[in-house]
């Protein structure tokens, strides 16, 4: 599975990203392509895939959005043109919209490629500002004033589980290193220990054992 991993979208980022993938049998990995991105827990995600092609052209293009820690979020079968889908995260990880084309096998196929547009929108951009302006029958400034200060705090909150994972990781690497200080300090007590109980053993054993006396004479 070829999968083009990164930072690929911003939270400012409204440019589509657009590629073609290949239609192979079903099975084959070659013909699967997964965009990933991260967000956070409890963020507003909107997918928008527009798809050419037509239904019945001898491929069958297929969605899967899922995230790292197992949540679905949708599968789709046989997309073409716009195919939006708008769902909120469970968890802080990062998710892949998939694409899989496959032959169908009905018919012959002389351009075995479909064409992908794929815009994400997370968060404030996922809004429908125009609607919100229009319920709550703000002015264009106070829909944009109230985008923006959406936007600071998810940069807050951003922030916020930044500085908490590096906080854990900070305790995890003093915990570590604490702990091999202490294996350290016991290795060290056990070759001394050891050293010393060599040495009583071999004194006890010199003492117990008879060395017989040998008399060197000299002779002139």
């Amino acid at each position: 599975m070829r999968t083009l991993c990164g930072v690929l979208f911003f939270l400012s980022c409204v440019q589509a990203l657009k590629f073609d993938i290949e239609a192979f049998v079903q099975g084959d990995p070659r013909g699967k392509r997964c965009i990933r991105n991260f967000v956070a827990r409890d963020t507003l995600v909107v997918v928008t895939a527009t798809v050419d092609g037509t239904k019945g052209d001898g491929m069958i293009l297929n969605m899967h959005i899922k995230d790292a820690v197992g949540n679905e979020y949708g599968r789709p079968k046989d997309v073409v043109g716009e195919k939006r889908m708008a769902f909120t995260s469970h968890a802080d990880a990062s998710f892949d919209v998939c694409f899989e084309n496959n032959l169908s096998g009905t018919v012959g196929v002389s351009n075995p490629f479909r064409h992908i547009e794929l815009d994400v929108d997370i968060g404030a951009d996922a809004k429908d500002w125009s609607a919100v302006q229009a319920t709550e029958k703000l002015k264009p400034v106070e829909t944009e004033l109230r985008r923006m200060e959406e936007m600071v705090g998810e940069i807050v909150s951003e922030m916020d589980y930044l500085r908490t994972r590096e906080q854990k990781l900070r305790d995890t690497n003093e915990s570590t290193n604490n702990r091999v200080k202490w294996f350290a300090f016991s290795t060290m007590g056990m070759l001394v220990a050891l050293g010393a109980w060599q040495v009583i053993y071999l004194r006890a054993y010199f003492r117990h054992v008879s060395i017989p006396n040998y008399t060197w004479r000299m002779y002139c």
